[in-house]
């Protein structure tokens, strides 16, 4: 069975800071490519970011130079630190993975700034 568990999420006002966590089970981690994705009150789920197997990383632009997609190979987790969030990263976030052509996700983690 493969899972994804992400958490971390939580109220925080604008400017200040937050790291989503993602821990998997069930794939090979290491060869894994991850993301995140996140679904705003009304809207569409949207990719934030991904992450290799090398390490390469994308960012939609809304993000870049703000948050930071990274992985621990040994702990078979994939973080998002977010900083300087503002009132439009407000949403529920979700790690993805696609695994033997099986698309996965977390349950999701709420995150929430606040004014």
């Amino acid at each position: 069975q493969v899972y994804l568990v992400d958490s971390g999420g939580g109220l925080v006002q604008a400017g200040g800071s937050l790291r989503l966590s993602c821990r998997t089970s069930g794939i090979n981690f290491k060869i894994a490519r991850m993301g995140w994705y996140r679904q705003a009150p009304g809207k569409q789920r949207v990719l934030v970011a991904t992450i290799a197997n090398d390490g390469t990383t994308n960012y939609t632009d809304s993000v870049k130079g703000r948050f930071t997609i990274s992985r621990d190979n040994a702990r078979n987790t994939v973080y998002l630190q977010m900083n300087s969030l503002i009132l439009a990263d407000t949403a529920d976030y979700y790690c993805q993975t696609t695994w033997q052509s099986i698309p996965y996700w977390g349950r999701g983690t709420q995150v929430t700034v606040s004014s």
